[in-house]
């Protein structure tokens, strides 16, 4: 059985970071592109970043380049995104998915910016 569980999520104050970590089980990790997306209240799932296999080419919503950073580690099927310079439009549940799912079905961690 596939299972996803993302964990790290918080309140944060403006400004801060935090450490989204997504532990992944009962599918070959390593073969898989893996992704970020978001869902703020009553908004649809927003992608936020992409990882290829090897961990060697990531890609980012124009939203987050330059403050998010996302990361694998296939020794360990785990799945992580940095985030740094947090803005309260950053407020949401994140979820981490492999690249052909479109809206995932795991509990998501929540990120809830505010001063």
């Amino acid at each position: 059985e596939v299972q996803l569980v993302e964990s790290g999520g918080g309140l944060v104050q403006p400004g801060g970071s935090l450490r989204l970590s997504c532990a992944a089980s009962g599918f070959t990790f390593s073969s898989f592109i893996m992704k970020w997306v978001r869902q703020a209240p009553g908004k649809g799932f927003e992608w936020v970043s992409t990882i290829n296999r090897g961990g060697d080419s990531t890609d980012y919503a124009d939203s987050v380049k330059g403050r998010f950073t996302i990361s694998r580690d296939n020794a360990k099927n785990t799945l992580y995104l940095q985030m740094n310079s947090l803005k309260p439009e950053d407020t949401a549940v994140y979820y981490c998915a492999k690249i052909n799912v479109a809206s995932p079905s795991s509990q998501g961690t929540q990120v809830t910016v505010s001063s």
